[in-house]
């Protein structure tokens, strides 16, 4: 994230919401669950590939929610489009805010809405993604849901991991 010292900016701030998912199915090691990792960005000027980490980010599937639209059925858009899996919605499992700015375009301040959704897996292929989105996935997989709070790079998609391993303890019909 980048800091905003523009003085006309700073009091201005847009809004932005997104909805993801996470997709769960039990596997032969127990639940699993599809994350993605996000393509990267290339190398600033100046600095080498060997430089930057070579640890593997993982993320969640999510994206904007288009007009007219559901965040819950943007949670199943944005899981079909960048895993390749058609899943069904169980529960919402929370929000998460924050701001940040835009590090491209505008360098707006942005105050953003990210509303995740437990869904179930129902079918498709993981990593089976159309060509266009390999722009923005690199690849996507399933993790052991167990172990995926610790995989994922960003805290606030930690603690939605954390509710959605409670509800599938609570829930063992899902």
């Amino acid at each position: 994230m980048t800091k905003c010292t523009d003085p006309d900016k700073l009091g201005r701030m847009v809004r932005e919401i997104s909805a993801g998912g996470v997709v769960v199915r039990r596997g032969p090691e127990g639940w699993e669950m599809a994350a993605i990792e996000p393509q990267k960005e290339p190398p600033a000027a100046g600095e080498t590939a060997k430089k930057r980490s070579q640890k593997v980010l993982l993320a969640l599937p999510k994206g904007l929610v288009d007009p007219g639209e559901k965040p819950d059925q943007t949670a199943i858009r944005e899981v079909r489009e960048e895993t390749g899996l058609i899943a069904t919605p169980i529960t919402k499992l929370t929000d998460i805010k924050y701001v940040y700015v835009r590090s491209w375009g505008d360098k707006q301040r942005v105050f953003k809405i990210v509303s995740f959704y437990l869904l179930k897996y129902r079918s498709g292929n993981i990593d089976d993604i159309d060509s266009a989105m390999r722009v923005e996935v690199k690849r996507a997989l399933w993790i052991p849901l167990e172990d995926a709070a610790l995989k994922l790079a960003y805290r606030g998609e930690r603690d939605v991991i954390r509710q959605a391993q409670e509800y599938v303890q609570n829930h063992p019909e899902v």
